[in-house]
C-alpha cells in the first residue's frame, strides 16, 4: 500500500484564460478502486495526464507507482501483424501467458491474439488493450471512459473485470458500471476536488443530502439576515431619536440628565453594532454554501404533430448491404408517445436499422455518413411526411463554428445556445471552433441541436457517450416530461430504466 499525493495543483491551458485547477490539495491510496465523475470540460481527462506528466504544472503529484493510460494509441506497422505482435512489441516486459490469463478473464476467445489488429470490433480492442495492462505490474491504471460503444453485456462483463482488480481511476458516466467496481469516488466539482469512500450510487446519495442540508441552511440564514437587517434598521432610529433629545428642545429625558441619555444612547449604538456584526456573520456562512451544489435546469421539447397514430411498422425486417444480410429478421412498431430502444450485442446492426429508417424518409439520407444499409427481406413503413431528427454515434464530424451548425440545421443559434448553457457550457466555448471541444462537449452539440428541431420522430444512436452524470439526468428529465416519440440506441441501464422505454432486441 502506498499513497498518490497531490499538493497545491494549479494548472491552466495557454489558451484559456480560467484556470482548470488551482491550489487542489488531496490524496489517494493506490490499493484503491476510485471512480472519477464531475461535469463534462472540468478537466478529468486532463487531470489523468497531469498525473502521467504530460503537462507542466504548479505544484506537486507524488507517487511511488507508475502509471498507464487508456486508451493508449496502438501503432500497426504492418496490416498483417497481429495482435500478440504488437502487444508484445509495445510492452517487452509482459510475458504473454499473462496476457492470456487477464483475457481468459474477460471471456475473449485466445484466437483474438493470433488475429490482425485492424479486425477486432471496438469492445475485442477495449478488453484486450485492458488486458495488457493488467498484465503489467507495479502500474497504477487511469481508465478514461472504457465503455463507449460497448454494449450491455460487454460493460456487465468488464464490470466483473474491474472489480476484481485494485489500483486505478475509472473516467465513467455509467452509474451502474461505476456501481460495479468502484469502491471510492473522487470528484471534480465546482470549487474543489473531493475524495469519498463507496460506490457511485452512496456517493450520490450523501452529495443529495449535502446539496440539501445547505439549501435548507440557505434559506434559513436568509430569514436570519432580513431579520437582523429590519432590527438593526429599528434600533439605529432609536438611537437617532435618543441621541437627538441631549441638545436642544426640553425634552421629557431632560430632567433626569444627559448623562443618563448619553449611557442609552450608547447601548443603542452598541446593540446595533452586535447586531450588524450578526448579520455580518450570517452572510458569511450563506457565502460558504451551495458552491458545489449542481444545477440542473429543465429542458424544453415542443415536438411536431404527427397527423397519424403509427409512425412505423417493421415486420420480419432484415437488413443488409449490398444483397448481404447483417441483422434481422425483426418486428416493431412506433406509435406516438412510444421510447423504444434498440438492444444487442455490438454489431448486430443496430445502426444500420436505424439508417434503414432515414434511408426510407425524405431528405434524410444524404445526412447519413458512409454506406446506406437496404431492405434485403420483410416490410418497413414509414409514415409518409414523417419528420425525423437524427443523431449519429460519432460526432468527429463536427468542425467549425457553432453559428455554422446551427444553420445547417436550420436551428436558430440564439435556442442553440440557450440550450447549451443549460447543458453546462460556458460562454467562451461559443467562441471556440467545434473541433476544440472534448468529446462529452460535442455530443451536447449534437443533443442541442436535435432538441431545437421539431421533428415527429426522434432518432437517437448512443447519444449519450461521453456526457456527463448531470446531462444524463437533464434528458432523463426532458423525455419523462415532453414524451416525445424516440428511437434510441444506448446501453445504460439508469437511463433505461429512469426514462420508461420498450425494447426490441436484435
Amino acid at each position: 500500500m502506498s499513497l498518490i499525493q497531490v499538493s497545491d495543483l494549479s494548472f491552466a491551458y495557454e489558451d484559456n484564460y480560467a484556470p482548470v485547477f488551482e491550489h487542489v490539495s488531496f490524496q489517494i491510496d493506490t490499493d484503491w478502486k476510485l471512480g472519477f465523475t464531475g461535469r463534462n470540460g472540468r478537466g478529468k481527462t486532463t487531470f489523468l495526464r497531469l498525473l502521467r506528466g504530460d503537462y507542466e504544472y504548479e505544484g506537486n503529484i507524488s507517487s511511488s507507482v507508475e502509471f498507464d493510460y487508456f486508451p493508449f494509441p496502438v501503432p500497426v506497422p504492418d496490416e498483417e501483424a497481429d495482435v500478440r505482435e504488437v502487444i508484445l512489441g509495445m510492452m517487452p516486459d509482459v510475458e504473454f501467458w499473462q496476457i492470456k490469463r487477464e483475457l481468459g478473464k474477460l471471456h475473449v476467445k485466445e484466437d483474438a491474439l493470433y488475429r490482425p489488429m485492424n479486425t477486432l470490433s471496438y469492445g475485442e480492442r477495449t478488453k484486450v488493450l485492458l488486458a495488457s495492462l493488467f498484465a503489467r505490474e507495479n502500474r497504477f491504471l487511469l481508465i478514461d471512459e472504457p465503455t463507449n460503444h460497448l454494449d450491455l453485456e460487454g460493460r456487465k462483463l468488464l464490470g466483473e473485470y474491474l472489480d476484481q482488480k485494485k489500483g486505478f481511476i475509472l473516467v465513467s458516466h455509467d452509474r451502474a458500471f461505476l456501481d460495479s467496481c468502484v469502491d471510492h469516488m473522487l470528484s471534480i466539482n465546482k470549487t474543489d476536488i473531493q475524495v469519498r469512500k463507496g460506490n457511485f450510487s452512496t456517493w450520490y446519495a450523501n452529495k443529495e443530502r449535502q446539496d440539501a442540508f445547505e439549501m435548507s441552511k440557505q434559506e434559513q440564514l436568509k430569514k436570519e439576515i432580513g431579520r437582523l437587517c429590519q432590527a438593526a434598521s429599528q434600533t439605529k432610529n432609536w438611537g437617532d431619536q435618543v441621541e437627538s433629545t441631549k441638545i436642544g428642545k426640553k425634552s421629557v429625558n431632560y430632567e433626569r440628565g444627559r448623562d443618563y441619555v448619553g449611557e442609552k444612547s450608547r447601548r443603542m449604538q452598541q446593540r446595533r453594532k452586535n447586531l450588524e456584526r450578526r448579520q455580518e456573520q450570517a452572510i458569511q456562512e450563506k457565502s460558504g454554501l451551495l458552491k458545489n451544489v449542481e444545477t440542473v435546469e429543465d429542458l424544453r421539447l415542443e415536438p411536431a404533430v404527427y397527423h397519424k397514430e403509427t409512425f412505423i411498422t417493421a415486420k420480419d425486417l432484415t437488413i443488409g448491404y449490398e444483397g448481404r444480410a447483417v441483422c434481422g429478421p425483426v418486428s416493431f412498431q412506433i406509435n406516438r408517445g412510444d421510447i423504444l430502444l434498440l438492444c444487442g450485442p455490438n454489431g448486430c446492426g443496430k445502426s444500420s436499422v436505424m439508417k434503414a429508417i432515414l434511408a426510407e424518409t425524405f431528405g434524410q439520407a444524404e445526412r447519413v455518413a458512409g454506406k446506406m444499409p437496404e431492405k434485403t427481406d420483410g416490410d418497413l413503413l414509414v409514415g409518409s411526411g414523417l419528420k425525423i431528427s437524427w443523431i449519429p454515434q460519432s460526432a468527429d464530424h463536427l468542425t467549425g463554428s457553432l453559428e455554422a451548425y446551427a444553420r445547417e440545421l436550420e436551428v436558430d443559434v440564439t435556442l442553440l445556445k440557450a440550450l447549451l448553457r443549460k447543458l453546462d457550457f460556458s460562454r467562451e466555448l461559443f467562441d471556440r471552433p467545434m473541433e476544440s471541444y472534448s468529446e462529452g462537449q460535442k455530443k451536447k452539440v449534437l443533443i442541442g441541436g436535435s432538441l431545437c428541431q421539431q421533428a415527429h420522430l426522434y432518432v437517437w444512436d448512443e447519444p449519450l457517450n461521453y456526457m456527463d452524470i448531470y446531462s444524463r439526468m437533464q434528458i432523463e428529465q426532458l423525455i419523462r416530461r415532453w414524451k416525445p416519440t424516440l428511437l434510441c440506441v444506448e446501453h445504460d441501464r439508469a437511463f433505461e430504466k429512469a426514462v420508461g422505454a420498450r425494447t426490441v432486441f436484435l
